[in-house]
This record gives structure tokens, sequence and C-alpha cells, in this order.
């Protein structure tokens, strides 16, 4: 064990510098296409993203296995321009990280070694199981390394990693557990815990792109398919690029790599710290959270992938899926063993034409998470509603804001949440940016802070009516169809999309190109997510580097100093 130092790997202080800004002319996958409409939009500078919780556990299972057990915590995400993905690119490992890191890493390891397990993992045979076999370890740390580091590793790379194999062997007397502590250092590396970007002539190298697109596509690193094509170059021409996208997109993991998108745009890592007081809603639990985010997420599936429908009906349909925690919530009975339940439970429900729900805007999920722990908040739901489905910035409160009234459900003068927002809004310093909010969430007052339809509060019926921009509607369902129709509904998916996949936000030459050409192929498609998601990944645009002119990007380094100490 003492040479445990050995299998530090070269380059743990990741350092990753752009390239200058270089301008393409057309021809070039890297420069633009005659389709990109724009004749030479400039790229941005290449990110390096920390994985995402969901992220590492994808690849754990995809390497190792779905019965691989992640036991550990991991380094909380930070959101930046409305989404986690964005934020990845802004995070470091400090140093209560990297132990959490390191016991993960090898709690995984020491299941890929386990005696049930690595027949299958290791497809060679040491010579004795009690010494070192350089032959066979090298074959196993070059397969797995290429997965993991989504690339082949250097030679060394692999030159370090077997030496760190033989030597953790000779220490224990074990040729497997040797490979046990080497793949444990691996799973703490740099290299694996963040997504590198690499870029030669302005453009992304080929494992870059391989990365990039089955991180925006799949949620999670690239197969093997993908990586032999980077390898053999074909995802620097259109037509090996476009062959790979569409097999993407055609494969039912493209629905783990939508679930991931709109789980980030929703902010559904909100409920983690999610509360609500249990005196007013027992029926409120994790279970019940659990099952919100899965409803919204199955509602979105459903009709942007199984049913290749329009975007904007997400905010209208009255199609969905329930299970037994959520009917308690809506008021529905659900069977056990309905017809057409599936193993789990889950079972399709439509709303009945005079239901007052339809679209996601009325589900548990976006309900009582833009609600206060004991009472509803128009305010936060509209906020929410500005800022996550239109793109649309509003301003934080002032620090010396009064809310008792807003705040005093019991006040005999102001029974509804309306009326008691409309006392607030008398101070001189709110009226502005609640008349952004409030007329907005106050359509969504029949819901109570978890979800549950009412018809009064304080025994005073309830006004749903509202406007958004000038458009006037009279209850939730006007709401969804206003959303339906706005055209920042649709522009904002464009641009916030394109963020997620580049993992920052798009470049001034990059808007105008979303807002051009994306946003008009978007619109003839009808509004359609795999025709989007294929245009934007297929595009020169989407692998294009650039940095500052005359300069290179400043120097980035991961906090990752010290991984496998």
């Amino acid at each position: 064990m003492a040479s445990k130092g050995k299998l530090l790997l070269a380059g743990v202080a990741v350092v990753v510098v752009a390239a200058a800004a270089v301008v393409f002319g057309p021809g070039l996958l890297g420069g633009a296409k005659k389709s990109d409409g724009i004749a030479a939009t400039a790229g941005g500078p290449t990110v390096l993203r920390r994985l995402t919780q969901a992220q590492y556990q994808h690849v754990i299972a995809d390497v190792f296995g779905n019965d691989i057990k992640i036991g550990g915590r991991f380094e909380p995400d930070m959101r930046e321009s409305g989404l986690i993905e964005v934020g990845a690119g802004k995070v470091s490992v400090p140093a209560s990280g990297l132990e959490q890191y390191g016991k993960m890493a090898r709690s995984v390891a020491a299941q890929v070694f386990d005696k049930v397990h690595r027949d299958t993992m290791v497809d060679c045979k040491p010579a004795s199981v009690a010494t070192p076999d350089d032959a066979c370890a090298a074959r196993f740390l070059s397969q797995v390394g290429r997965l993991l580091y989504r690339r082949p590793l250097t030679d060394e790379e692999q030159k370090a990693l077997v030496q760190g194999a033989n030597d953790a062997a000779k220490g224990v007397g074990n040729f497997y557990a040797g490979l046990e502590i080497t793949l444990a250092s691996m799973l703490q590396a740099p290299q694996f815990l963040f997504a590198w970007e690499n870029a030669r002539d302005g453009e992304l190298d080929g494992y870059s792109k391989a990365a990039r697109l089955s991180f925006f596509l799949w949620d999670t690193a690239p197969d093997d398919e993908l990586l032999t094509a980077a390898a053999k170059g074909e995802l620097d021409n259109e037509k090996g690029l476009a062959k790979q996208v569409d097999r993407l997109l055609s494969s039912p993991r493209v629905e783990a790599g939508v679930r991931a998108y709109f789980a980030d745009m929703f902010g559904f890592d909100g409920f983690d710290n999610l509360s609500k007081d249990p005196a007013i809603y027992p029926k409120y639990s994790f279970g019940l959270a659990t099952d919100a985010q899965e409803q919204t997420l199955r509602t979105i599936t459903n009709l942007l992938l199984t049913h290749d429908g329009d975007y904007r009906d997400v905010f209208t349909t009255r199609d969905t899926f329930m299970s037994r925690s959520l009917g308690a919530v809506y008021g529905i009975p659900v069977p056990k063993d309905a017809p057409g339940a599936s193993a789990d439970g889950w079972q399709p429900y439509s709303f009945p034409p005079d239901d007052p729900r339809s679209g996601i805007l009325m589900q548990v999920s976006y309900l009582s998470l833009h609600s206060h722990p004991g009472r509803t908040s128009p305010t936060l739901r509209g906020k929410a509603l500005r800022e996550t489905v239109l793109c649309q910035k509003v301003p934080d409160p002032p620090g010396n804001v009064n809310f008792n009234v807003v705040q005093d459900t019991k006040n005999p003068l102001y029974k509804t949440v309306r009326q008691r927002l409309e006392a607030h809004r008398t101070q001189p310093t709110c009226t502005g940016c609640h008349k952004m909010m409030d007329p907005i969430g106050l359509s969504l007052e029949n819901f109570d802070s978890i979800g549950t339809y009412r018809a009064g509060e304080n025994g005073t019926a309830i006004d749903a009516s509202g406007e958004m921009d000038g458009v006037k509607f009279a209850n939730a369902q006007g709401l969804g169809k206003a959303i339906h129709d706005h055209p920042a509904t649709t522009a904002c998916l464009v641009n916030r999309i394109y963020a997620y996949a580049v993992g920052r936000t798009p470049t001034k030459s990059e808007s105008e190109w979303l807002r051009s050409d994306v946003m008009k192929d978007f619109s003839a498609a009808g509004y359609r997510l795999r025709p989007l998601l294929r245009e934007i990944a297929t595009s020169g645009v989407f692998f294009r580097v650039a940095g500052p002119a005359n300069d290179a990007q400043p120097v980035r380094q991961a906090s990752a100093q010290g991984v496998g100490q």
C-alpha cells in the first residue's frame, strides 16, 4: 500500500485553455453550414463541467451494471442562468467533497471486484490470483478507462495505472485487490469527475464532440459505438455526425436525456429541501414529492417523445399519469390493479373536460414546489413561471419589504391571498415587480400549497382571474392557454436547451443564430422536440470553439488537487 501515491494520475490539476477566436468559411463542419444561416457564427469557450449526480450514477450503471450501488453524499450542484448544467461549469470539488468522492469510489470498486461481479467485469484471467499480471491488468484498465474518461488512455496514464495495479497487488497479495485499488483511484480522478472539452482548429475534437452529444441527448457518457465513431473521425463530417445523432435520438435512451433536461429546467432539485406543514398538509410526504416529479416527467416525455407532439401542449394537455398517492391529492380513485397500470402502479389518466386541471402548471410538482410550507404564493408561482418558462428575469425584492400583511392568513379584513396582495402592493417599492408575477399566480389560487383543489379561502370564494402581458383569462386553464400561445414560451425553450447542451449561456452570435434559423425551423416543425434536438446536435455551431479576439480564454482549473490521496 506504500505505492498508493503512484496511483495519482498526471494532470490531477485539470487545466483547460480554450483556443483563440477563429473565423470559418462555409463548407467546413467547424464553420458555418449553409443551413446555419449566419455565415460566420462564432462559437464560445470550452467548458469544464463537473458531472452531476445523475450523470455520475448513469455512467457507473452503464459501465459496471445497474446493480452497483452508490453510497455517499454528492457535492451540491449550483444553478446558473436557470440551469444546474450551466452551473456545473462553475463548480469545483473542495476537500470535503474529495473525501466523499473517495468513499463512493472505493465502494463502487469493491463491488466491481467482489466474487459476484469480477469474472464478468474482467474478461481475462491472471496467471495467479496471488500475484500481479500486467497484461491482464492493462487489458481491463484500457477498456474501462476509455469508457470512464470518454477517450482512450494516454500511454503515460496506461503505464502509471498498470504499475499502480502491480504495486498494489504485490502489497496485498491479490491481483483483483490491486485492480480494485487502481479503479478506485480512477473514479476519484478529475478525468472522470469532470467532462473535459479539448479543441483543435477552432472546434471540439472528436472525443469532446462525442461527450457533448451523449451528455446532451442521453445524460451519460458516450457508448462504445459513439467513441469508435469519434476515433475514426466520423464526427468530423456531416454524414457521420448525422448518422450518430439519428442513432442517439432513435434510441429509447433519449428519454433519460429529455427527462434530465426538464428536471433541470423546472428546478426539481428544489424538492430536496422542500417541506410542508404536516398539521395543514398531512398528505405531503417524500413519496408524494417523488411521484409529483415523476408525473410531470412522464407527461412531458409521453407528449414530446411517444406522441411526437407540440411542446406548447404540455401547458394545456389533459393527458397524464397517476399514482395512488397522487390520486389522494387530486381526489381521484386509483385502483391498485386498474387496466393499463404498469408494474410500479402508474397508470395513464386523462382529466375530463369539466375538470379544472390541464397542463403541467396545474400538477402537484409545480404547485407544491412554488408555495410556502403552510400557504400558497401567487408571487412565487408567477415568478417561477416568468423565469422558468418564459426566461424573463424578475428582480429580487428590496431587503426592507414588510410582508406582514401577506403572511397574515387569519386577517379578518383580507381573507383571500388576492386581497392581502392588493394591500401589500400599496407599498411603492413593491408595485412594479408584483405586477409581473401576481396576476399570473393568482389564477392558480384554486390549488393549495400541495396542489389540492379548493373553491374558497377562509369562507370567501376565490377569484382565479388573471392577466399576462395584456392577455386576460378567467382561471388556471386560461393561464395554460396564454402560456401555450406566448412567443416567449418557445423562444425560452430554444435558448435554454442550447445553454444546457453547451454548458454555458449562448454567445451573442449564437443567440442570433438561435433567434433566426433555429426558431424558424422549430416553428416549421410544429414545435416538436426531436427536430429541435437534431438541428442543434448536427449544426457546426454546436461544436465551434472561439475565445476573445487575439487572446486566450483564462486558464480554468478544477480544484481537484489531492484526488485519490
